[in-house]
């Protein structure tokens, strides 16, 4: 009975040494959180006997914790270890704010186990919470044998004392996981948002022939293939390039373009594969071409079937050995950049009459994705027409909030020889030009105004008749709620609050094309 004493005092003389280490290891790794947790867990396995020492910490704005710091636990078992709040003893402790303390955990249906590095080995586990302005924001716990109450309640109360040593220390600790947390979600953010801009979902269109081509962006995305767009002038080739270099691994490289037809005969070699000090007249320093600045990303040709011979065999060669030498210089550049070739021209044609190289072509034409011109794609009109009429009320902080039916009747009508850019060119004068915050048929270009369907003659200043002038507007109010509900006629009536019976007359009598109106799944018959 006499050693009793003796043991319990040595047992306290041994507590108060590893709470001073641990003090001191506090103070010396002040600024240095991560190591200091780590030199903690150390200490409580090295002099207190306590192994798989785990701290974890509550995310910001969440209920769930995950481990920090860890002896013992490989990286994958760190993973793993992940607590809900009230999930499992550890997350009982996070939220009932009790310490917990397990005699066996092999005898113990709330222990889960969820790091998987226990295999039902009889140890003790305690767990503590860290509270730190009277709000739990982590837990420290640990394993040691079993041993009896007196033992375990002992352990258990130094490690809350071990807690409140490192609760300052904890919540630096998790500030600065929600600072690595936050500047990881913004750097995310933008990378979507840079994807996002010119991912194929976000081109506008849903017509049968503008699906396909998002089909084969999305194939061709991931590969290294080099790929040709085929389509007329203002279809829209750049941004499909885009898409296919955003969509890939290479997004975060640099997407470099270069319009081949603007650039004069003897600038292009310069302006791809740059030039040495003094290859030529004006060259007064070396500079890199295009091909260095795309080095790793994506190099969009524009117009490849306007270049010369000449140049179609240096870029023969780059597409073959991926290397070249800027002007004037000998020196070889070793380069891995991707080819998107872009053209408008008849390359077939070209190559029988001698202008366009045949093993270039078959080279480029690796993988080619057509662009159809918008005249095949007139389900798309009221959509793309929509969407220049937000962006460029936007842009103009004007209050644009619709287009008239007989200006829809005259884009439907209309031939579109230049295609999306002249579409686009066309809201962005009807936008300027509204006074009353709708597009109408005379806000449009005069090329457009030639179609006997687009009501014009029924405009007041043409002196109408009160009978014609609310037909128009009765006209204008049906094809208006058709475009509102997808060219339903059923749908459009509710919407009106009238019967289908009397729409259906009225859309017969007015000779209204109500399938202009319709989606995707009606245009092909599904």
């Amino acid at each position: 009975m006499a050693s009793a004493p003796t043991t319990t005092a040595r047992a306290a003389q041994d507590e108060l040494e590893a709470l001073y280490h641990i003090s001191q290891t506090t103070t010396a790794h002040h600024d240095d959180v991560s190591a200091l947790l780590m030199e903690v867990l150390k200490i409580l396995e090295t002099e207190r006997g306590m192994g798989h020492g785990t701290l974890t910490l509550r995310r910001p704005d969440t209920d769930v914790f995950v481990i920090e710091a860890s002896r013992g636990l490989s990286s994958a078992e760190r993973e793993r270890g992940q607590y809900r709040l009230g999930e499992g003893v550890t997350g009982r402790v996070a939220k009932s704010r009790i310490p917990a303390l397990v005699p066996d955990v092999s005898k113990d249906d709330e222990f889960l186990n969820l790091t998987g590095s226990r295999k039902k080995m009889k140890t003790a586990f305690l767990c503590v919470p860290i509270t730190y302005r009277r709000r739990v924001i982590g837990t420290l716990s640990a394993d040691r044998p079993t041993a009896t109450n007196d033992v375990l309640d002992r352990e258990l109360n130094f490690l809350k004392l071990v807690a409140g040593l490192l609760a300052e220390a904890v919540a630096a600790s998790r500030e600065q996981l929600q600072e690595r947390e936050s500047l990881l979600a913004e750097n995310t953010l933008l990378r979507q948002q840079l994807g996002q801009s010119y991912h194929p979902n976000n081109m506008v269109g849903t017509s049968r022939v503008i699906r396909s081509v998002y089909g084969q962006v999305r194939q061709v995305a991931d590969s290294t293939a080099t790929v040709l767009v085929r389509g007329e002038s203002g279809t829209g080739k750049e941004l499909v390039a885009k898409a296919i270099h955003y969509s890939s691994a290479r997004k975060t490289k640099p997407f470099i373009g270069v319009n081949c037809a603007a650039l004069p005969e003897n600038l292009i070699e310069s302006e791809l594969f740059g030039h040495e000090k003094g290859a030529f007249t004006g060259a007064e320093k070396q500079r890199h071409g295009r091909f260095e600045l795309a080095d790793g990303g994506t190099l969009f040709l524009d117009e490849i079937g306007d270049i010369s011979p000449a140049v179609q065999v240096r870029l023969l060669r780059v597409l073959q050995e991926r290397c070249f030498e800027r002007v004037g210089g000998s020196r070889t550049i070793k380069i891995d950049v991707r080819i998107i070739a872009a053209t408008s021209r008849d390359l077939e044609q070209a190559i029988e009459d001698d202008r366009f190289r045949g093993d270039l072509y078959y080279r480029l034409n690796v993988f080619p994705v057509h662009l159809p011109p918008l005249r095949e794609r007139r389900s798309d009109i009221l959509l793309l027409a929509e969407h220049f009429l937000k962006q460029y009320s936007e842009s103009y902080a004007k209050d644009i909030r619709r287009i008239s039916t007989p200006a829809i009747n005259m884009m439907m009508e209309y031939h579109w020889p230049g295609n999306v850019r002249e579409l686009e060119n066309c809201i962005e004068r009807a936008v300027l030009s509204s006074a009353d915050n709708v597009i109408h048929a005379y806000s449009l270009p005069p090329s457009l105004q030639t179609s006997e369907e687009t009501d014009t003659a029924l405009l007041p200043s043409d002196g109408a008749s009160l009978k014609t002038l609310v037909d128009s507007y009765e006209r204008e109010v049906i094809v208006d709620g058709l475009k509102h509900c997808g060219g339903n006629a059923a749908a459009t009536a509710r919407h009106l609050k009238t019967t289908k019976r009397i729409l259906n007359y009225k859309i017969k009598h007015m000779n209204i094309k109500a399938e202009r109106y319709r989606g995707p799944a009606d245009e092909n018959g599904s």
